[in-house]
């Protein structure tokens, strides 16, 4: 996978002026494009598509200042039909317009090019197991809501909050297989994980795919396939977020396994009365490499 992220980076380098084919590369690196940018956005700190627009911009405003060639010139090869376009683009990278920086030569705001390395260091302890399941129903209360990557996503509360404590008895005695107990799931989340992107979550319970769920419920439909779960335990959510982050930068580069379309479910083994620590199991949907 490291190998695959380095020649992501090459090709990113080899056509900044043109539509990057990552599904294309996927296939030819034996990987899927939803794991290719899952691990990049993990790794990089940003989506592939930030990346791409970064380096354009870096690479743009040399060719800006240089003033060999009028800007619409410029905006064409980069792939921009116009210049209105392009400083669009060029301003949301430097902070300036090309006009100004052709005229003053900066600021410029550099996007170096990335070399990703793996340095397994052991520091998170991987309590990991890998699980085949059976089609199953995720059943609960759905929202839309936006990614948050550290602390409590407030929209995520509010919408626990506003559920009464009998619809969470009533939620659990509904569960009847496994994840056990009362679950945080996140679907349709954005391959690039880019943060503020929309996803669905869903404060509910794992049914068998043949258990009735009732009609004022929202239902997601889990296919069968195998499951890597990871238990953590600390404060919550520091320590799950660190654990997910390390599967990104530790499990998966060293396993045979990759990330496959589905939800990531959250279950909670333990937890304070004020949710300050917790014991959970992460969830994550995974395929042969």
């Amino acid at each position: 996978m490291i190998s695959a992220l380095n020649r992501l980076v090459d090709l990113v380098e080899e056509h900044l002026a043109e539509e990057l084919d990552v599904r294309g590369l996927a296939g030819e690196l034996g990987t899927t494009e939803y794991h290719l940018r899952r691990m990049f956005s993990s790794l990089a700190g940003m989506p592939l598509s930030e990346y791409v627009r970064r380096r354009r911009m870096t690479v743009a405003a040399g060719d800006v200042v240089r003033g060999e060639d009028d800007l619409l010139g410029i905006a064409v090869r980069y792939g921009y039909g116009s210049t209105e376009a392009f400083g669009r683009a060029f301003r949301a990278v430097h902070g300036v317009g090309p006009r100004d920086v052709r005229r003053d030569g900066g600021p410029l705001r550099t996007q170096p090019r990335l070399r990703i390395r793996l340095t397994v260091e052991g520091s998170t302890p991987m309590d990991t197991r890998l699980i085949d399941r059976p089609a199953f129903r995720l059943v609960g209360h759905a929202a839309r809501v936006p990614l948050i990557h550290e602390g409590v996503n407030p929209h995520i509360q509010r919408h626990i909050a506003a559920l009464p404590l009998e619809e969470h008895l009533r939620l659990k005695a509904l569960g009847d297989t496994e994840p056990a107990g009362l679950l945080q799931v996140s679907d349709g989340v954005d391959p690039d994980g880019t943060e503020g992107s929309e996803l669905t979550y869903l404060h509910g319970v794992a049914v068998g795919s043949g258990s009735p769920a009732p009609g004022d419920l929202d239902v997601i439909g889990v296919p069968a396939g195998m499951w890597a779960v990871f238990r953590t335990a600390g404060p919550f959510p520091q320590a799950l977020q660190t654990t997910w982050a390390a599967t990104a930068t530790e499990w998966f580069p060293s396993n045979p396994w990759r990330l496959r379309p589905g939800p990531s479910i959250v279950a909670f083994l333990e937890r304070a009365d004020d949710f300050s620590t917790a014991t959970c199991e992460l969830w994550l949907p995974v395929e042969p490499a």
